[in-house]
């Protein structure tokens, strides 16, 4: 299993609309692509939440190869989405992770 995780600092004054936008709008558009099989939404705590919270967003897959299709075909569109939406009140960072048991 493949984890994508896409870590997130959310300015304050965007939160409630961010949170919705993520829920109904642009975790969907990630799923759609069919890369992933499921997400999940979390807030870091215990985390400097001066200039915002910060979340993480996780999309699982069952193989490099999907997520580098994701990478290829989808992602840059996605993420200009996303700055189109809203600007600078946000950054943003990813990784890969493998789960190991």
């Amino acid at each position: 299993m493949i984890i994508y995780n896409v870590t997130i600092k959310v300015h304050p004054s965007i939160v409630p609309d961010w949170l919705i936008w993520v829920k109904v709008a642009h975790i969907p558009a990630i799923l759609n692509t069919g890369c992933f099989t499921h997400s999940t939404i979390l807030q870091l705590l215990e985390t400097d939440e001066s200039e915002g919270p910060t979340y993480a967003l996780q999309f699982h897959t069952e193989s490099k190869a999907q997520y580098n299709r994701y990478i290829e075909l989808f992602s840059n569109e996605l993420r200009k989405k996303s700055y189109e939406k809203w600007g600078d009140q946000f950054i943003a960072f990813s990784s890969i992770m493998q789960v190991v048991n």
